[in-house]
């Protein structure tokens, strides 16, 4: 039996690195207990990169490759394109006109993003980057979930959407829509190779499909201990980018690198090669799988157009309580 609803996606802006991958791998556990809807919410993607929008189809097909290279299941789960399911985007008008514009001018990163886009040069000021939030609800509402895994940061995005499924049951005297829970996330913070935060922007990313050469070129670029100089020098692994990425991905051998690299006894140079070794058969098979896929885009395709009518399926039940409910 399984427990319950989940709904939860990722907008399509660029390749998916190791950053991502904590997030991946909780959806893939998920799936085994919960009837899971994972979107790849492209029309997101627009709230702010709607000037352009050469590489969207791209970036759409590159994460589903990602997310099936990871290990997400079509048999266990819907696996679909957000615009390919346009009850999202009726459910998100009808919601739009019950939710109150003081809601979505208080949600914390709206000034934020605002500010920041504006820096850069960008104006995102448009009633789609302000009405996002709704958008996000109605992903989640539509298919009823009745949980959302999320990081901690993404709390208050879930009580609005509690919120707005809150408002409309008492408007219209129903219990069509269901208040979602959250499970929260573990999620790993992984560095960029420069120690900030991992970012394709940046160019302190690893992809998930990175090549041998990429790691080696990758991880011979990551900050270590500046107090070291010579192989001699005692080091300082709490400092070092390497010793955290050692601590991810080479569990087994990680406290004798500590030691030894506290004690002089290994260079960074060497600490560098053992963990790209150790990325490179970590990344491995998720790169083989992904070549394998890529190589057969009539089954991505599938998997895909299966995943939409099977979310299709549930959404336009839920689209028809609504309807009743509105008396529309």
């Amino acid at each position: 039996m399984k427990k319950g609803i989940i709904f939860s996606g990722m907008r399509p802006t660029g390749r998916l690195h190791l950053g991502h991958l904590s997030v991946l791998e909780s959806w893939v556990k998920l799936q085994k207990d919960y009837h899971c809807y994972y979107g790849i919410v492209d029309w997101h993607a627009l709230t702010t990169g709607f000037d352009d929008t050469s590489e969207l189809r791209d970036n759409v097909r590159e994460m589903a490759l990602d997310w099936l290279s990871v290990g997400l299941d079509p048999e266990e789960s819907s696996i679909f394109i957000q615009s390919h399911v346009k009850e999202h985007g009726e459910l998100y008008l009808l919601l739009g006109m019950t939710t109150p514009l003081s809601w979505l001018e208080r949600v914390p990163t709206y000034k934020e993003q605002l500010h920041q886009f504006g820096q850069a040069g960008k104006d995102i000021s448009t009633y789609g980057f302000l009405g996002y939030p709704v958008l996000m609800a109605a992903d989640i509402l539509v298919y009823r979930a009745t949980t959302v895994p999320v990081g901690e940061d993404q709390l208050p995005h879930l009580e609005l959407t509690r919120e707005i499924a809150r408002r409309f049951n008492y408007m219209y005297n129903t219990d069509v829509m269901t208040e979602p829970q959250a499970v929260l996330s573990k999620v790993k913070l992984l560095p960029g190779i420069d120690n900030r935060k991992m970012s394709k922007s940046y160019g302190n990313d690893i992809s998930l499909n990175a090549s041998t050469k990429e790691i080696q070129e990758k991880v011979a670029q990551m900050v270590t201990d500046p107090a070291r100089i010579r192989k001699t020098d005692l080091g300082h692994p709490d400092v070092c980018t390497v010793h955290t990425y050692h601590t991810f991905y080479n569990e087994q051998e990680v406290s004798d690198i500590c030691r030894d690299c506290t004690a002089g006894k290994i260079g960074c140079v060497a600490c560098k090669k053992q963990l790209a070794l150790k990325l490179d058969q970590f990344i491995a098979p998720i790169r083989e799988k992904r070549a394998e896929l890529a190589a057969r885009p009539d089954l991505v395709d599938q998997i895909l157009e299966n995943g939409a009518s099977k979310a299709r399926e549930k959404a336009s039940q839920t689209m028809q309580m609504i309807r009743d409910a509105m008396k529309i």
